[in-house]
């Protein structure tokens, strides 16, 4: 790797690190505008970016406890009416865990200054340059999950 490449390698690491603690401290303010915290904020996200899970999915994904810990999430969120739980139709004996839109809406419009901004920042892009944005998104989403499960198996 050439010095140069070395650099810039390592202003884009220091980058990306910058860009999720902003993350996480937006994730922080969103929770907390709607009085929830961020697990059970993650929680929400969970069930709107993929559908309707069992407690025991929503356990795994946030690294919980499927007893005790994603009951307490799951009544917390029902209490402040952002989900609600329904019998599997194929399972009578698994409960579903399925986000409520009308509230999910409402948590949603503490997004909307983040989706300005993030609307401006494409708006400036060639088609060429979203598409690389996307691949590169897109496959660090799919090695997230085995580098969670990584640290989280750590000493």
């Amino acid at each position: 790797m050439t010095p140069e490449r070395a650099r810039t390698a390592e202003e884009l690491r220091a980058a990306m690190q910058r860009s999720t603690m902003y993350t996480v401290l937006l994730h922080h303010a969103t929770a907390a505008k709607a009085g929830l915290n961020v697990t059970d904020a993650q929680c929400i996200n969970a069930l709107v970016l993929d559908g309707p899970q069992t407690p025991g999915q929503l356990a795994q994904l946030m690294g919980i406890t499927t007893g005790g810990a994603i009951t307490a999430v799951i009544d917390r969120l029902e209490r402040a009416g952002y989900v609600r739980r329904s019998r599997d139709p194929e399972d009578r004996r698994r409960v579903i865990v399925e986000p409520v839109p009308e509230k999910v809406a409402a948590f949603g419009a503490y997004f909307e200054p983040i989706a300005r901004a993030f609307g401006d920042r494409l708006a400036g892009l060639g088609d060429d340059e979203l598409r690389v944005l996307l691949d590169w998104i897109e496959q660090n989403n799919r090695a997230m999950p085995a580098v969670i499960d990584e640290i989280r198996r750590m000493d």
